[in-house]
């Protein structure tokens, strides 16, 4: 065997031992099948066993399915997955009904499959560290689990019970899984782990599992149970709420699981099989899986980040402004355990920057998530001041004052006063040119691009822009910051609004310029949602304002003409100057497109309608929902055809943690993948035709397509 090791002891308990000799982590791979295969039927033969020992041999227990093989699941077709899915659920099945006592001893981190493995063993026992998760993670990827985990996390638990784990892919520690009942025992150490397994075996000869024992009912009962049934009922439609119809997975879990409970377990096992199989197929897990998954861990890896330079940790960083964002950025670094000089005009600004970590950290402390000793600790991190002074030793400082090239320049020149020439200087700004910006600093080696989301200490992605000057160095050390303080880095290369706020910059003009098309805002706002948006275009362009929408444009205009460049207008702009006219910025203001009466639920400004009146012809739906993915999509192809991006997996991250492009599509270019590059350009001069040249398809893309050469 290559992948399992067949050990039998002294006691004539066999110890499959899990040991991928080609991968990091133990997969379920063609190796594994085979093994696995051989080794159920090797016990079958054994005419003194005991009992069966699951463990590893590595430092987790179980990575799960080989993904690889999903992604490539499509080209191999429905009929090749069955017939890779089910033998191995049965060959699980048949280990749990050999008639001997099976116990998982979990040393290490078993997700999806190897969660699926786990539980076909009587007994988990599991190290009791609270670093070590389980679960079944698997809706994040577009998928449901295979290898029985629904069968079996239902029968366990329950369908109420089991529900939040398998749709949300909530993960639990061992600890936590002891109290659901699903581990049963913990041990202090891996030698501890093997002697209460063997200690169990040989106090359980004729163990079984509880749903194969006579009479076993599933708790909380089955669709038929008169106090279940009714909430089965309304659970369809809370589901497709959440999904909006764009993510098939958690629906396909809700009738999987439903279904498994009517059935006996074989039959439920195969339902499981059909269910998992028709999600494999499908474009969107293909999408995620991309993602999610390769894409993700390429930029965790550090695989865009310039090898010769040694890691770097930073100790103290200086943030510039303590408005929401420097507050926000100031809150991600302290809770990392960073020294935080937090400066601003004023002390009293300062200080207000700093109430904003003390307000969420004290909510914690108040619902028991943090301790006072934590809490103190992390809050005397952040140093409140008005003096650049107190900006020595700080190894980098991150400006995040307003759009304001002449005050960027001041506060650069005022900062880089007192740093070391090793230190680095990053602008957060979102669209102006990092080149630019660099002028004023006297190093521009430097200095660098951290473009932050808000709100920073929540959203996940950083957004990194080298300017023309920046040296690989710098680029090295702030990727390892962006990490260090457990955000997600992309890299892009300078232009004006870099990757993120120009690709955004479409979404909420074209959702803008439909309004002044006629198409009614209602229909704009939720053909977004039904794309799978988490929020429309023009309530986002309430949450940005109206103010800086058109500061960013006349900045635009004014840089484009020193550069004897022309301006081209957008359809979007004549309605943005109309509603800043009627003193209607957006939220901050208090009213923009939608009203926001106090203690209630803001709602559309009903003025709109009457403005702007209805289309002529109405526009469909699907054009709605498609305008606002394409316009982005063709948007970003543009960014690389001018090298502001330069990789896929930074454009579809980038695109989803940063501007909320739907998860389902894997992101802005693997949204294009999914949808056949000859249809997208043969769709794009549709909606080109129809609505304008913004939608034509670069030649890149359409030379693409005609080789069909995916992104």
């Amino acid at each position: 065997m290559k992948s399992i090791r067949y050990e039998k002891d002294a006691d004539n308990i066999v110890h499959l031992v899990f040991d991928n000799p080609t991968e990091s982590a133990n997969l379920m791979n063609a190796d594994f099948r085979e093994d696995f295969g051989a080794a159920v039927a090797k016990l079958k033969a054994e005419a003194e066993l005991a009992g069966v020992i699951l463990r590893s041999a590595k430092s987790t227990f179980f990575a799960g399915a080989d993904l690889k093989e999903m992604f490539a699941a499509r080209e191999q077709g429905a009929e090749a997955m069955w017939a890779v899915a089910q033998p191995l659920k049965e060959q699980m099945r048949a280990l749990e009904t050999l008639g001997k006592p099976v116990v998982a001893a979990i040393g290490g981190a078993a997700l999806g499959g190897g969660w699926e493995l786990c539980l076909c063993a009587h007994h988990r026992i599991a190290l009791d560290n609270p670093k070590i998760t389980l679960g079944l993670p698997e809706v994040t990827l577009g998928l449901l689990p295979g290898g029985g985990g629904i069968v079996r996390m239902v029968r366990l638990l329950g369908i109420e019970a089991a529900l939040p784990f398998l749709l949300e892919g909530q993960q639990f520690n061992p600890a936590r899984g002891k109290e659901l009942g699903l581990v049963h025992d913990l041990a202090a150490t891996p030698e501890e782990l093997l002697d209460r397994a063997r200690a169990w075996i040989k106090a359980n000869p004729a163990a079984q599992q509880p749903y194969d024992q006579k009479g076993y009912r599933i708790p909380g009962g089955t669709p038929a149970t008169p106090a279940l049934g009714p909430k089965l009922m309304i659970a369809p439609a809370m589901v497709r709420e959440k999904t909006r119809g764009v993510m098939p997975a958690p629906e396909a879990i809700l009738g999987c699981a439903v279904e498994s409970t009517q059935v006996d377990i074989d039959s439920a096992m195969r339902i499981e099989t059909r269910w998992f199989i028709s999600l494999v197929m499908g474009t969107v897990a293909r999408n995620m899986i991309n993602t999610f998954w390769f894409q993700l861990n390429e930029i965790k890896a550090g695989i865009g980040r310039p090898k010769d330079v040694a890691r770097a940790k930073f100790a103290k960083v200086g943030i510039l402004g303590a408005g929401m964002m420097g507050a926000g950025i100031a809150h991600a670094c302290a809770t990392r355990g960073l020294e935080v000089v937090l400066k601003d005009v004023s002390l009293a600004a300062a200080e207000k920057g700093k109430a904003y970590s003390a307000k969420i950290l004290g909510k914690q402390l108040a619902k028991g998530k943090l301790t006072q000793d934590k809490h103190d600790a992390t809050l005397a991190l952040i140093r409140p001041t008005e003096s650049a002074a107190d900006l020595a030793g700080c190894e980098l400082v991150i400006e995040a004052v307003f759009e304001d090239r002449e005050l960027k320049a001041r506060v650069t020149r005022e900062a880089e006063a007192e740093l070391a020439a090793t230190a680095i200087f990053a602008s957060n700004t979102s669209t102006l040119p990092i080149t630019g910006l660099a002028g004023a600093s006297a190093r521009a080696a430097n200095f660098i691009g951290l473009h932050f989301f808000s709100p920073a200490d929540r959203m996940p992605l950083v957004e990194i822009i080298c300017g023309k000057d920046t040296s690989p160095e710098t680029l090295a050390r702030s990727y390892d910051f962006v990490q260090q303080i457990g955000k997600t880095p992309v890299i892009v290369n300078d232009a004006r609004g870099f990757f993120t706020s120009r690709v955004f910059g479409t979404f909420c003009h074209e959702g803008i310029a439909m309004l002044r098309e006629g198409v009614p805002a209602a229909a704009i706002e939720n053909g977004a949602l039904l794309a799978g948006f988490p929020v429309g275009p023009l309530a986002v362009s309430d949450e940005v304002s109206l103010t800086l929408m058109s500061k960013i444009r006349h900045q635009t205009i004014a840089d484009l003409r020193a550069e004897g460049k022309e301006y081209v207008p957008h359809q979007a702009e004549s309605v943005i100057d109309w509603m800043l006219e009627q003193n209607r910025a957006g939220k901050a203001a208090g009213k923009g497109f939608y009203e926001y009466p106090e203690g209630a639920r803001k709602f559309l400004w009903p003025e709109l309608a009457t403005r702007y009146g209805r289309a002529q012809a109405p526009v469909p739906l699907a054009d709605i929902k498609e305008r606002l993915l394409f316009v982005q999509a063709i948007e970003t192809v543009r960014c690389l055809d001018e090298g502001v991006l330069t990789t896929s997996r930074d454009a579809n991250i980038g695109s989803i943690f940063g501007i909320g492009f739907p998860a389902w599509t894997g992101g802005v270019l693997q949204y294009i993948n999914g949808y056949g590059l000859p249809a997208f350009v043969a769709r794009a001069r549709e909606l080109a035709q129809a609505y304008g040249d913004r939608f034509l398809p670069p030649a890149s893309l359409i030379e693409r397509a005609a080789r069909n050469v995916d992104f």
